[in-house]
């Protein structure tokens, strides 16, 4: 009773009239076994066993498989947390040395005094020939051409300018400015 049937193609199938009481799973046991240990190799071990040897033999088999790709998915797993641990590193050594660059740049801006521009324009006196509309105007021409020169406005208005100016609507200018309102 030749459990196993040669073929010319080197591969081999466990007989189910012989063997009708192996399952289809112990039959792709078996195949894979002659693909690891040799085809006659398998067919003489198997002969020499009774059933219940045999399915213990297939079963070992199959437990060691198992137990090889639990071994396999183990060191992926621990590659794959140490490749994780890392990055984890590397990005939190970039993140502290983005920190340092940014505070020593952020030191530097901040450690020079902004020069203080003086605009060269008359005073708001609040009387009625003298429009408010007119001096915004004025301040805002200055501003501008401030800006277009430097790149950069920053104004400083004495609070009692703001004091002696009614409600003011929306005005703007076409630059950026940053008021500093002095006591």
């Amino acid at each position: 009773m030749n459990m196993l049937d040669d073929e010319d193609d080197q591969s081999f199938h466990a007989t189910r009239e012989g063997y009708s009481h192996l399952s289809d799973v112990e039959r792709d046991a078996v195949e894979r076994m002659g693909s690891t240990m040799g085809i006659h190799a398998v067919s003489v071990m198997l002969e020499a066993l009774n059933r219940d040897a045999q399915h213990a033999t297939i079963a070992k088999f199959i437990q060691n498989e198992l137990d090889a790709e639990r071994e396999k998915v183990a060191l992926h797993h621990q590659q794959g947390s140490q490749q994780a641990e890392l990055l984890r590193e590397q990005g939190a050594q970039q993140f502290e040395l983005l920190r340092q660059q940014q505070a020593a740049a952020g030191g530097s801006m901040h450690s020079r005094r902004p020069e203080t521009l003086k605009i060269d324009i008359s005073k708001y006196r609040g009387v009625e020939e003298d429009s408010l509309l007119i001096w915004f105007v004025e301040l805002d021409d200055a501003i501008k051409r401030v800006a277009s020169t430097t790149g950069i406005c920053k104004l400083h208005l004495p609070s009692q300018i703001w004091q002696d100016v009614p409600r003011l609507g929306h005005w703007g200018s076409s630059c950026t400015t940053h008021m500093r309102l002095g006591r």
